[in-house]
C-alpha cells in the first residue's frame, strides 16, 4: 500500500497511472472508439473507460481495493452529493446564459442543422462519460494519493492546470478559455476535498456540460445542436467567448466563484475516503491500574 512517507513509490504509483491511462487510451480505446464513432466518441467514451481501466488497476496493484475505493462508494450520501453537483452545475450554466438572453445580449435562432429524435440521448449519454471520464482520470487515483502526501494546494492546482492544457486541443481555445477550465480544474478539485468522493465534481460537471448544449451554445469548442436552436450572441467575445463558448467569457469567470460558495456552503456529506482519509491509529489498551482498598 503507498503510504504518503515513501515519496518514491508515490512517484513510481503516479508515473505507473498516468502510463497506464495513455497507453490503454492511446493505444487502445480512442482508437477503437474513433473507428466505431468519431472523434467525439472517441474522447468521451474512450477516455471513461481508459480512466476506469487505469484507476481499477493502479488500485489493484499498489493499494489491493477495487474501484469503488477511488471515491464511488454507493450509498445515500452519494445519491446526497450528486444531486447538489447537478443542481449547482445547472444553476451555474442558466446564471451564465439565462440574464444575457434577458437583456437581449443574445437570443435563441433556429439552427441549419435539425436534431434527429436520438440526439438528445445519444449526446446526453456522451456528456455524462465525459463528466465521468474526465473526474476519474484527474480527481482519481493519482490526484487522491498525491492529495494525500502534498496537501490540497500543492495537488489541486497543479492538476487543474493539465486539466485545462488538456482542453487546449479543443477547436477555439483560448488563453481566457484554458484560465476558465483551469478554474473549474480547481473547482472540481475543492469539490473533491469536501465531499471526499467523486461525486460531487461528476454532479457538478455533467451539469455544466450538459446545460450550456441545451440552450445552443458551444461546449468547449465543440457545437452540438439537440435542441434544434443556438444562442447568436450580439455581445462581444468578452461576455460571448466567441466560437469557443461561454466557457471562454468573463460572465463564466464571475459565476466560477459563485460556484465557490456554493461549494463552501452547501450541505454536503462528508464520505469516508480510503486514499485521502489518515487510518483510525490502532493504540493498544493498558489495564488500568489496580485500585487502592
Amino acid at each position: 500500500m503507498v503510504t504518503r512517507k515513501d515519496p518514491a513509490r508515490i512517484a513510481l504509483a503516479v508515473v505507473a497511472y498516468a502510463v497506464l491511462y495513455y497507453a490503454i487510451s492511446g493505444y487502445l480505446f480512442e482508437p477503437l472508439f474513433y473507428w466505431a464513432g468519431g472523434l467525439l466518441v472517441a474522447g468521451t467514451a474512450g477516455r471513461l473507460l481508459a480512466a476506469g481501466f487505469a484507476n481499477w488497476l493502479s488500485l489493484r496493484i499498489f493499494e489491493n481495493r477495487d474501484l469503488l475505493a477511488i471515491g464511488l462508494p454507493l450509498n445515500r450520501r452519494a445519491a446526497d452529493n450528486l444531486g447538489l453537483g447537478l443542481l449547482g452545475g445547472i444553476a451555474g450554466a442558466c446564471l451564465v446564459l439565462v440574464p444575457v438572453l434577458l437583456v437581449g445580449a443574445a437570443h435563441l435562432t433556429r439552427s441549419a442543422d435539425q436534431p434527429s429524435a436520438g440526439t438528445l440521448p445519444f449526446v446526453t449519454l456522451l456528456l455524462m462519460a465525459g463528466a465521468i471520464g474526465e473526474e476519474l482520470l484527474f480527481r482519481g487515483y493519482g490526484f487522491q494519493i498525491l492529495l494525500a502526501a502534498l496537501g490540497p494546494y500543492a495537488t489541486i492546482l497543479p492538476i487543474s492546470i493539465l486539466f485545462a492544457l488538456l482542453h487546449g486541443r479543443n477547436p477555439n481555445a483560448t488563453w481566457f478559455a484554458l484560465v476558465n477550465t483551469a478554474g473549474f480544474g480547481v473547482l472540481f478539485g475543492y469539490a473533491f476535498l469536501r465531499s471526499r468522493d467523486l461525486w460531487l465534481p461528476i454532479g457538478l460537471h455533467f451539469g455544466w456540460n450538459l446545460t450550456l448544449p441545451l440552450f445552443g451554445a458551444n461546449l468547449s469548442g465543440l457545437t452540438m445542436r439537440v435542441t434544434g436552436h443556438e444562442m447568436a450572441w450580439t455581445a462581444g467575445k468578452l461576455w460571448s467567448g466567441g466560437d469557443y463558448g461561454p466557457e471562454a467569457s468573463i460572465l463564466t469567470s464571475a459565476v466560477l466563484v459563485l460556484l465557490f460558495g456554493y461549494v463552501w456552503k452547501a450541505p454536503l456529506r462528508r464520505q469516508h475516503s480510503a486514499l485521502t482519509d489518515p487510518p483510525a491509529e490502532n493504540v493498544p489498551c493498558e489495564p488500568s491500574p489496580p485500585s487502592v482498598s
